[in-house]
């Protein structure tokens, strides 16, 4: 079985599922588990990632402006990796290569491919695509298995979650991306309920959309918890620092308090697999350290006052 994901989401999904050495071809993307950084690209990309946000943010939109792909297939390259499965998506253009262009490029493919395409906007629709996946690549037992574990790891959240008065629960200004400010979309406003927070921007499944601080000054946030779009966390340190510095956000009680929080979104939030449990967690324990604990697989930074 020869497997070829064109997101990082789906790369780990099918790593998790143990099915790593059928993978033949990943996105220019996919940096996790580590060893598929080796791995053939299909994909290559014009978005200017090194750049700041707000450099990164006017190209995306300039490109989309211009109905120009962000994110375009290396034809030859997929070709070559000849796979009889291929898994991409259809839920954001600005994350990875159009579902429209992976359709067209089938017809160029000797191996006549199956298209397995993803477009979770919930955590339900996660664990479904999860399911899906296994039952297509013929290991649906060993689904069953991650997702029994993905579950069993929600309900622990949950359940302490829920001994917490809503009185306790903080107010939240979740942002995955900062110059201009973005909510956290999809799934997340259900992460932020799961542990323990009340999410003052954002509503479960619905996507992400551009903010002013203003508006974000305006919610009085008791937590700030950013975690950037495709930035690990360090990367996202540098543009946190600049933002801060505004008298706007210096207003905030999230600021006043030292209740600004720095999580790896690349890793724990902004994809669709199974480490938005370690978010989870992580999430849980910053919002409430006496009733979580650390989590054992990620952690965040938190700005002093």
């Amino acid at each position: 079985m020869r497997i070829v994901t064109l997101l990082p989401s789906a790369t780990e999904i099918v790593c998790a599922l143990g099915l790593t050495d059928s993978l033949v071809g990943v996105s220019h993307s996919c940096d996790f588990p580590p060893g598929v950084r080796n791995l053939p690209a299909m994909t290559f990309t014009s978005v200017p990632h090194a750049e700041s946000s707000d450099v990164i943010d006017s190209a995306v939109r300039g490109h989309l402006a211009d109905n120009a792909a962000l994110y375009e297939l290396d034809l030859q390259a997929l070709v070559a990796a000849a796979p009889d499965f291929i898994i991409s998506q259809a839920l954001c253009d600005v994350c990875a290569v159009s579902t429209g262009d992976v359709i067209a490029a089938l017809d160029s493919l000797p191996s006549q491919p199956q298209l397995v395409d993803l477009e979770p906007n919930t955590l339900d629709e996660v664990l479904d695509d999860v399911a899906r996946v296994g039952k297509t690549l013929g290991c649906g037992g060993l689904a069953d298995k991650l997702l029994d574990e993905m579950r069993a790891r929600r309900s622990v959240v949950a359940e302490r979650t829920a001994k917490i008065g809503r009185e306790q629960r903080p107010k939240v200004a979740f942002l995955e991306w900062l110059v201009p400010p973005f909510n956290g979309g999809h799934w997340n406003p259900e992460l932020v309920a799961l542990a323990g927070g009340i999410d003052l921007l954002g509503a479960p499944g619905e996507p992400s959309y551009a903010l002013g601080w203003d508006k974000v000054a305006d919610c009085k946030p008791d937590i700030l918890f950013i975690a950037c779009c495709g930035f690990p966390r360090d990367r996202a340190l540098e543009d946190v620092h600049m933002v801060l510095d505004q008298e706007i956000c210096r207003s905030m009680p999230a600021v006043k308090a030292g209740k600004v929080f720095v999580a790896d979104g690349n890793a724990y939030f902004s994809r669709p697999g199974p480490r938005l449990l370690d978010g989870l967690e992580m999430m849980a324990h910053a919002f409430h350290p006496d009733h979580h604990p650390a989590s054992t697989y990620g952690a965040f930074d938190s700005l002093p006052a």
